[in-house]
């Protein structure tokens, strides 16, 4: 029941952001187009941009950040809701999506490094390339989802994939080792 409780709270929010902005939508707003008590919203999230952050995550974790394949099925799945990450981008509310997206996509990097290094952690230098890296792809991914209507998902994520810096390269491709 609590699955299908977000899932259907996460629709009616799709369906809000369709009409306007996230900051113009409001929680008393979302509970009563939901058909459901404040209460019950604020079990699930703690905010709206908690559910947004959570409708994200929902493909997110799907996606294996290191499959070409994987990577470019998660873009365009983002195309198909563009309004919904239009608005979600359009957002620069300190809970702002892009900073979910930074931190999932550097901890999933982190932690695959770390699995393939054989470690518990990572130096300096390496925990900020793969936050480089990560700043980059998410930015260029807000950008295509945004303004790019010609170029295939799978041609971005092959680009991102090309502009890895060499040591995390060398490390997640060692086979393709430039």
């Amino acid at each position: 029941m609590t699955d299908r409780t977000k899932i259907w709270i996460a629709e009616t929010m799709k369906e809000l952001m369709k009409e306007k902005s996230v900051d113009r939508i409001r929680i008393t707003e979302l509970c009563e187009k939901a058909g459901i008590q404040r209460p019950t919203f604020y079990y699930h999230f703690k905010d709206k941009h908690d559910l947004i952050a959570w409708i994200f995550f929902q493909s997110a974790f799907q996606t294996d950040i290191l499959d070409r394949q994987s990577a470019a099925e998660a873009m365009r799945q983002m195309k198909n809701e563009l309004t919904f990450y239009k608005r979600a981008y359009a957002d620069v509310s300190q809970n702002a999506l892009w900073q979910y997206m930074l931190e999932f996509f550097s901890e999933q990097y982190e932690k695959k490094a770390m699995e393939l290094l054989k470690t518990d952690s990572l130096d300096r230098g390496l925990t900020f390339g793969i936050r480089l890296y990560c700043y980059g792809c998410v930015g260029m991914t807000k950008e295509w989802a945004l303004s790019d209507h010609i170029t295939p998902a799978g041609t971005v994520v092959q680009m991102m994939f090309d502009s890895m810096p060499r040591n995390l390269h060398d490390i997640f491709f060692p086979e393709n080792s430039r």
